[in-house]
């Protein structure tokens, strides 16, 4: 049975008080406004896991897709990075769903549909338990489990605690291939973070992803992602949506799992769009320093090192997005993975695969 063990305050806290009474302001409005996507309609039916985390009551906002055609069986858990939903994944659901799958689709909390908290301690740790909470409600026995970005860093963690739930771990452009803060770029606190959170706006959003997810070829398909973030910034209550994106941006800056990798005993596949050059805090550094970081070719071929049991697909001339930007070069090794895993595990010896 697990313990719960609640530690005191420590006095040292006392020093942030100014700093709190700053922010409680935007949160003291009863009603959080806009920050669930409340007029957002999502491609699948939606709904609610309801769950106690941190002494607060949350929910957890999901899709669950069912078998178009004959089910086989398996169930696929894809995790959102960043800057997304689950939404986003609508394409890769259909295309599962079809396949005979059965597609769990959660928004963590603190984003897309799901409880955006006052506050709350975010880790890795933390969110493959919520994550478990809603699977075991569901009574799903086991999954393979695909993470995209900071879900990438989020499905290892909860690979790592869950070895034997996890029957295949797939890494979808994840961040965190490397430690950013042992490759010299500095710390940031919380409040910085938040205060660029509060700077955003829909123009800033979208030249960020134009440069840094589709080389600068923009097409009409990707507007619904722009939109998405950008609708958070009309709400009232945004400063409550800007301190958890700090909170998170904290807990990925921090909770490195690349020096895990060599853990993983399940059989894993790679998928690594080469144009990707996405690093956390690059523009903290210096221009030399900057060009060694997010060096996706060279990462994605040092991760498969590192994981026993795992496969690489590099996908050439393609960036953070493989399953927005390509979706048919994305989907092709994925499902093909998927159906070899379907069946009783078999070590296989690592193996990288170029395409």
């Amino acid at each position: 049975m697990r313990k719960n063990f609640f530690w005191p305050i420590p006095n040292v806290l006392l020093t942030i008080v100014a700093f709190t009474a700053t922010l409680a302001a935007p949160f003291l409005s009863a009603q959080v406004e806009n920050l669930r996507l409340e007029n957002w309609e999502y491609p699948f039916p939606e709904y609610t896991y309801q769950f106690t985390s941190q002494l607060e009551e949350h929910e957890m906002v999901y899709m669950d897709v069912f078998p178009e055609n004959a089910a086989n069986g398996e169930t696929v858990v894809l995790l959102h990075g960043k800057n997304f939903s689950g939404s986003y994944f609508e394409e890769t659901a259909l295309s599962l769903s079809n396949r005979g799958y059965r597609v769990i689709i959660p928004d963590q909390i603190g984003f897309g549909k799901s409880t955006k908290p006052e506050n709350y301690h975010y880790t890795f740790q933390q969110l493959a338990i919520n994550t478990m909470g809603l699977l075991q409600s569901l009574e799903i026995e086991n999954a393979h489990v695909l993470g995209h970005s900071m879900g990438g860093m989020l499905a290892t963690r909860f690979a790592l605690l869950y070895p034997s739930y996890t029957k295949s771990l797939t890494l979808l452009n994840p961040i965190g291939l490397e430690d950013w803060k042992a490759l010299g770029v500095p710390y940031l606190p919380v409040e910085a973070w938040y205060e660029r959170e509060l700077g955003k706006t829909a123009e800033k959003i979208k030249a960020y992803q134009l440069s840094s997810y589709y080389d600068g070829k923009w097409k009409p398909a990707y507007d619904p992602w722009v939109e998405q973030l950008a609708s958070y910034l009309d709400s009232p209550d945004y400063a409550r949506m800007a301190w958890n994106q700090a909170l998170t941006y904290d807990m990925i800056f921090t909770q490195p799992v690349v020096y895990e990798f060599p853990k993983l005993e399940m059989p894993t596949l790679l998928i690594i769009g080469q144009r990707d050059r996405t690093a956390l805090g690059k523009d903290l550094v210096s221009d030399e320093e900057r060009a060694k970081l997010g060096n996706y070719p060279e990462l994605g071929k040092k991760a498969q090192a590192a994981i026993p049991n795992s496969q690489l697909v590099e996908l050439e001339n393609v960036g953070h997005l493989p399953h927005i930007e390509t979706f048919s070069r994305f989907i092709q090794p994925y499902s093909r993975f998927l159906a070899e895993n379907a069946k009783p595990r078999k070590k296989r010896s690592p193996e990288r695969i170029d395409q």
